[in-house]
């Protein structure tokens, strides 16, 4: 499976932004869809994950309200609607693909494989 991000830019606080993941096959051969993002000099950090079975939703608890993962089957896609960014929100947003059933999602980067190359998100005035 590979996965392509798009849809990262610059935007001003406050503003929003749509960042996509586009598989090359069926994600619905892996348990969970995952949004990560790396900030220079930081960690890489879960922000969403959505499960391909049932499509629940996980969120970091500073994304909670702000951002939204969702899956467009048809088109095996998984977008994460980001509102409200601010400039902490700068990162390379990244999505990966988990293939092994958990009882839920979980934001550990080592859960993950097919990462993409990841999309400059950058929010500043």
């Amino acid at each position: 499976l590979q996965l392509v991000e798009s849809g990262g830019g610059l935007v001003q606080p406050g503003g929003s932004l749509r960042v996509s993941c586009q598989a090359s096959g069926d994600l619905s051969t892996y348990y969970s869809i995952g949004w990560f993002r790396q900030a220079p000099g930081k960690e890489r950090e879960g922000v969403a994950c959505i499960t391909t079975i049932n499509d629940r939703t996980y969120y970091a608890d500073s994304e909670k309200g702000r951002f939204t993962i969702s899956r467009d089957n048809a088109k095996n896609t998984v977008v994460l609607q980001m509102n409200s960014l601010k400039p902490e929100d700068t990162a390379v947003y990244y999505c990966a693909a988990d293939p092994s059933v958990r009882s839920r999602c979980r934001f550990w980067p080592d859960d993950y494989e097919s990462w993409g190359q990841g999309t400059q998100v950058t929010v500043s005035s």
